[in-house]
């Protein structure tokens, strides 16, 4: 007695093997890998370096955009809300509640901009700058220690490399193609 494949191998395997087959490659297709690999890695390794240093930052209770905030200022200096807000990538909503929220514990402070009326700085007060000053260096340590898995030396490389990577994509679809 003769069986068939579909019923020997059960319907699933049948199912599989009427399935339409993977569209073929093409030679652009080895480019297309190399940059969807390098995004994925790149993404799993910025979400595991975000992961380690958010948890030093919530021990202070602060979110990473909170603390970028504290931070842009803690080494910059007062700066106007707008320069805040391209600094640490948010809407320019965002960085008004955000700013908000950290008046609201003491840490920063809004001041008129003395050539724009509609202009506000802000600046860490003296209990935003003395908070700073003790925590910035464990969460300074635990970045370190997040991006240990390189030598300096690879640091400088893939900073260097990120960077150029960086200005590229910031270019957009009128950026030239320098490398295939």
């Amino acid at each position: 007695m003769k069986t068939s494949l579909t019923s020997a191998a059960g319907p699933k395997a049948a199912a599989r093997r009427a399935a339409p087959s993977a569209p073929r490659r093409t030679a652009n297709d080895a480019a297309t890998a190399t940059a969807l690999k390098l995004f994925v890695v790149l993404a799993r390794a910025q979400r595991a370096i975000a992961e380690r240093t958010e948890a030093s930052l919530a021990a202070h209770g602060f979110t990473s955009t909170e603390f970028g905030i504290l931070e842009a200022l803690f080494h910059k200096g007062p700066l106007l809300l707008g320069d805040v807000q391209r600094k640490i990538l948010v809407s320019s909503g965002g960085i008004t509640f955000l700013v908000d929220r950290l008046a609201d514990r003491g840490l920063v402070e809004r001041k008129p901009c003395p050539s724009d009326r509609r202009a506000r700085y802000a600046a860490l007060t003296r209990k935003g700058e003395a908070l700073m000053t003790a925590i910035f260096p464990g969460h300074a340590d635990a970045i370190r220690e997040a991006v240990s898995g390189l030598t300096r030396a690879e640091q400088r490389q893939a900073t260097a490399l990120l960077r150029q990577l960086g200005v590229a994509a910031a270019g957009g679809l009128d950026a030239p193609l320098r490398r295939r």
